[in-house]
C-alpha cells in the first residue's frame, strides 16, 4: 500500500522511503491490535499452502476476502471485521505469500502478478460456500484486478480500495526505487532503523499505542525481501487495464464493481479513481477524512459503505 506526504501530518521523507502498514511516503497503521469478539486468527488451507488469517463472522450474507497491499498485513483490515461480521458477513483478511505471518520463498519469481493471482483463487476456493466478494487494497486491487480477469466465476463482486487504474504516481515512483535500491544492500532491521531515524512514526502520533509500534516493525521485519521487491516493480509498471475489465463489463462478465478510496490519495489521484469508476460504471464511495487506508483511517464509515454495497448484490446473481 502506498500513501502521499503532502499535507499529511504522518508523512515520511521525501527521500527515504518509509515502510509501514499503509505506505512508502507514510505511514498508517491499525488503530488496534485487539480481535473483536468471535474472531481468530488461524491458518487457511490451500491448495497452494497455508495463509494466515484473521476471520470473523457468519455468512448470513455471504463472505468477503479482504486482500491487502504492499508493505501491508490481514492487520490493516482489523477495525472493521467486527461491523462486517454485525452486518451479517463472514470476512476473511489474509497475509499474501511473503507478507508477515504467511512464509513465501525468497526469490522473485515466487511473486508475479499471475502467481499472486492464482493464490487468490486458492484462497477463495478454501472458503468455499459460493462467489465471495472480492476486495483489494492498493496493490492488493491489482492483484484482485488480475484474479477477476483470469476467471469472474469465483466472485460476487469486486471492491477496489485504493487502488488505480494502472502503476502508481511519479512521486510514489521515486520512494519505490529507493526502497528497491536498498533491499539487496542493506538488511531490514537496517533499513528500518535508517527510516526510523529520519521520522520516527512515533513522533507523528503520539497516541500510537506502544503494542502497535512495535507490531509495525515486526511486521516489517518479517516481510519477505524478495516479495517486497517483485511488487514494487509490479507497482512501478503495471500498465493501465482499465479497459480490459470494461470489456467484462460490456459482455456482462464483470462482477458488480465498486470503487472506494479516501478524500485524498496520493498514490493514486482521486481524480484517476473517479474516472476509473465511471469507466468501469462501478459504484463509486468516497470517504471523508479518508486517505490511502480508508479501513484504518475512518473504518466505520467504510464498513458501512462495503456493507450497503454487497447487501445489494444477489446471491446467486453470478454462476
Amino acid at each position: 500500500m502506498l500513501s502521499g506526504a503532502r499535507d499529511s501530518p504522518a508523512a515520511g521523507s521525501e527521500d527515504v522511503p518509509e515502510a509501514g502498514a499503509g505506505s512508502v511516503g507514510g505511514m498508517s497503521k491499525p488503530p488496534t491490535l485487539s480481535l473483536p469478539p468471535g474472531a481468530r486468527s488461524h491458518l487457511l488451507d490451500t491448495a497452494r499452502g497455508p495463509f494466515a488469517v484473521l476471520d470473523a463472522g457468519r455468512p448470513e450474507r455471504g463472505t468477503a476476502l479482504l486482500v491487502p497491499g504492499f508493505t501491508g498485513s490481514k492487520e490493516d483490515f482489523i477495525a472493521v471485521l467486527e461491523p462486517l461480521a454485525e452486518a451479517g458477513f463472514r470476512v476473511v483478511a489474509v497475509d499474501g505469500r511473503g507478507q508477515y505471518e504467511t512464509p513465501g520463498p525468497d526469490r522473485e519469481s515466487a511473486y508475479t502478478r499471475a502467481e499472486l493471482a492464482a493464490d487468490v483463487h486458492a484462497q477463495v476456493a478454501a472458503l468455499s460456500g459460493g462467489p465471495v466478494h472480492l476486495l483489494g487494497h492498493s496493490l492488493g486491487g491489482l492483484l484482485c484486478r488480475e484474479a477477476v480477469l483470469r476467471d469472474t466465476s469465483p466472485f460476487r463482486s469486486l471492491t477496489l480500495m485504493s487502488s488505480g487504474p494502472g502503476a502508481i504516481a511519479a512521486g510514489q515512483q521515486e520512494r519505490l526505487k529507493l526502497l528497491m535500491g536498498a533491499l539487496p544492500v542493506l538488511g531490514m532491521e537496517d533499513i528500518w532503523q535508517a527510516m526510523r531515524d529520519l521520522d520516527p512514526p512515533e513522533a507523528a502520533d503520539a497516541e500510537t499505542p506502544p503494542e502497535v509500534a512495535a507490531f509495525l516493525r515486526e511486521r516489517w521485519l518479517r516481510t519477505v525481501p524478495a516479495q517486497l521487491l517483485a511488487t514494487a516493480a509490479q507497482l512501478l509498471a503495471e500498465p493501465d487495464r482499465v479497459a480490459e475489465l470494461a470489456g467484462l463489463a460490456g459482455s456482462g462478465g464483470l462482477p458488480p464493481t465498486h470503487v472506494l478510496s479516501g478524500a485524498v490519495d496520493y498514490a493514486w489521484p482521486v481524480e484517476q479513481l473517479d474516472a476509473m469508476a465511471a469507466l468501469l460504471g462501478a459504484h463509486r464511495t468516497v470517504i471523508t477524512g479518508a486517505e490511502h487506508s480508508p479501513a484504518a483511517e475512518r473504518p466505520a464509515e467504510t464498513a458501512a459503505a462495503l456493507a450497503a454495497f454487497w447487501r445489494e448484490q444477489p446471491e446467486h446473481a453470478r454462476p
